[in-house]
């Protein structure tokens, strides 16, 4: 089987190429090559085309010449505040290439198969936890809105020219090859720190909890997902676990030499944050998975990879 991943040079795209290269004939797609260590100890055995999916003359000429059974679709900016910061920008890099890809494969490869990685983001503050695919979604933030729509382009398609489309959301996810020196994955940023024996910092006393879910659980949701998931259904991918903050930085400071503080939350982050959050994954687990990394496990694997890269 042939299958493309879009932002394949990322933290999920490189962990899913990874796996999936052991049984298909895996192409990635990336607008850059930044993240290329990612893949450096099998990307030999992958195919990687440079192009920015905005550039959809030259993305549509890529398409043709991979003629795909599945894609898989990870790329996009996944920043909230950079949504607000570049709003225009977002609507391209998120909606605007999911619709792209739809129209393309309605168009020439109506075989093709279509997987959209989304995330909890779209949601917005619950009014009732734990949520599952059925609650209500009321997007705080110009990225989760833009994803939000991507995820209803895929079900309009899926219901209207009868693609197969499938769903998945992400809950917190952490592990090796995510970005850390930055706060945009927040759980790999202060485990980071936390390796590098740095004071870490957490809102509101730690008093808040979040699903999180290592990347190796993930990827075997994906990989499930594939083989038996319906399509036009939407997955929760998640631990289904609540996290509290607290016991996370407790563990940080029991693993490492790093020291908690606790914060006011910052005024930008009262606006968007989504608060609490955990998310049901019945409807995943019903097609035979189940998560299997626990939060201690996963960040001494984290800390391993960060010791093992000589990460500084």
């Amino acid at each position: 089987m042939k299958i493309i991943i879009t932002g394949g040079l990322g933290f999920v795209g490189s962990h899913l190429a990874e796996k999936l290269l052991k049984k298909n004939h895996v192409v990635i797609l990336t607008k850059s090559l930044s993240k290329i260590n990612n893949v450096q100890g099998f990307k030999n055995n992958l195919i990687i085309e440079k192009v920015n999916l905005n550039n959809f003359s030259k993305t549509e000429k890529v398409l043709k010449k991979h003629k795909a059974d599945i894609i898989i679709h990870l790329a996009g900016i996944t920043s909230h505040s950079q949504s607000f910061e570049s709003p225009l920008l977002d609507i391209d890099s998120n909606s605007k290439s999911t619709l792209f890809l739809l129209e393309y494969i309605r168009q020439h490869n109506p075989k093709c198969g279509l997987i959209l990685g989304s995330t909890f983001i779209v949601i917005g503050r619950p009014k009732k936890l734990p949520v599952n695919e059925n609650t209500p979604c009321v997007p705080t933030t110009i990225y989760g809105t833009n994803r939000l729509s991507s995820e209803y382009f895929c079900k309009i398609y899926h219901h209207v020219y009868g693609l197969n489309t499938k769903i998945f959301r992400l809950t917190n996810t952490y592990g090796p090859r995510e970005q850390y020196t930055s706060k945009k994955n927040a759980v790999n940023h202060l485990i980071y720190k936390a390796f590098k024996g740095e004071e870490i910092t957490i809102f509101e006393n730690g008093k808040l909890f979040r699903d999180f879910i290592y990347i190796s659980d993930v990827i075997s949701a994906i990989q499930k997902i594939i083989t038996n998931g319906k399509p036009g259904n939407l997955y929760w991918i998640s631990s289904n676990t609540k996290t509290w903050f607290y016991n996370f930085g407790k563990i940080l400071e029991n693993l490492t030499k790093t020291k908690l503080k606790f914060i006011k939350t910052p005024t930008y982050t009262k606006k968007v944050d989504v608060g609490n959050f955990v998310a049901d994954n019945s409807k995943l687990r019903s097609l035979g998975w189940k998560p299997k990394v626990n939060l201690g496990e996963g960040i001494k694997k984290t800390l391993e990879y960060f010791k093992s890269q000589k990460i500084t």
